[in-house]
């Protein structure tokens, strides 16, 4: 039942992607959930080419699986890194932030599966033209940077609009999720929060801790009049950030205060001032698992329910 669109594109096992989230998705987090029959995605953030290709390098001794990049189209060093994905012939390459532009055609021709995400159906429509092999259709839900729509309300839109696979992300982290996003239509999800609390990840405890306490009002949007509004868990930090939403402060004010702030929860563990990325469904999340067994309760887990509803 497993074999569909998106596992056929990509030969994997099961349809369900770990999302790339910067300091979190390193290759020992992608080499697991590869391991485990998914798709594991290391994230390039704004790190520099030679981080990346260290990464890649070690995901290869840990994993003879595909997996695949994410690559923020805004990142200092993007030139550099999607350059370095073509040179080394990542298998997948997701991109965000903006869209791959030149490089797209460029990593066809290597044969790299190209997966924009996409935060409407125009722009889905317009990665369709340009060749794009899948999209991720990312609702608000979701940890991070976000959008504005709702998983439920742009996942259906998009599958309608285009004739390649959809990834449903944002709100999904357990069965139930996942079998909603398929009765949407979607070939696969993405799925990031509920990874972060998995057994592989190298997160600090505390950023970890801090999730499995969460309840479902404890996650908040800041920066919304930047331009550029992130999801994740209530603290001094985001406090910080409504103030200075309050008082219309610029850009650069957000950008002095919220420096360094995801390496501090990730790294460090401060969870008073670290930046603690994370989707609405955290307090869906009340333990740690293996990404294996993450993988199995969403993913048989969701096939069971819809088997059983259509009973």
């Amino acid at each position: 039942m497993h074999r569909n669109q998106i596992t056929e594109l990509l030969n994997i096992k099961y349809p369900i992607f770990q999302g790339g989230m910067a300091w979190v998705s390193d290759a020992d987090l992608a080499g697991a959930v590869s391991n485990a029959g998914g798709l594991g995605i290391i994230a390039a953030g704004n790190a520099p080419a030679d981080w990346v290709e260290s990464e890649i390098n070690k995901i290869r001794k840990i994993t003879d699986k595909p997996f695949g990049l994410n690559i923020m189209m805004m990142s200092p060093f993007k030139d550099e890194v999607c350059e370095l994905a073509l040179k080394l012939e990542v298998p997948v390459i997701i991109t965000g932030a903006g869209s791959p532009g030149n490089y797209l055609e460029l990593w066809k021709k290597k044969n790299i599966k190209v997966i924009p995400v996409c935060p409407s159906t125009s722009f889905a429509l317009r990665m369709e033209r340009y060749g794009a092999d899948a999209v991720i259709c990312e609702g608000t839900e979701a940890g991070g940077h976000v959008g504005q729509l709702t998983t439920m309300a742009l996942v259906p839109q998009v599958v309608d609009a285009i004739s390649i696979p959809v990834i449903a992300a944002g709100g999904i982290a357990d069965k139930r999720g996942a079998a909603a996003a398929f009765m949407l239509g979607a070939s696969g999800v993405q799925v990031g929060t509920r990874f972060l609390v998995s057994k592989e990840c190298n997160v600090h405890q505390n950023f970890k801790d801090k999730v499995i306490s969460s309840k479902d009002i404890h996650t908040v949007v800041s920066g919304l009049n930047t331009g550029h509004p992130v999801r994740s868990i209530k603290n001094s930090l985001t406090n910080k950030f409504k103030k200075l939403e309050k008082t219309g402060a610029p850009m650069d004010e957000f950008d002095n205060v919220g420096k360094g702030a995801l390496r501090k929860a990730v790294v460090e563990g401060d969870i008073k001032n670290g930046s603690l990325m994370a989707g609405q469904i955290a307090g869906l999340i009340k333990d740690e698992l293996s990404c294996s067994e993450i993988i199995d309760e969403i993913i048989n887990g969701a096939y069971d329910l819809i088997e059983s509803f259509n009973k």
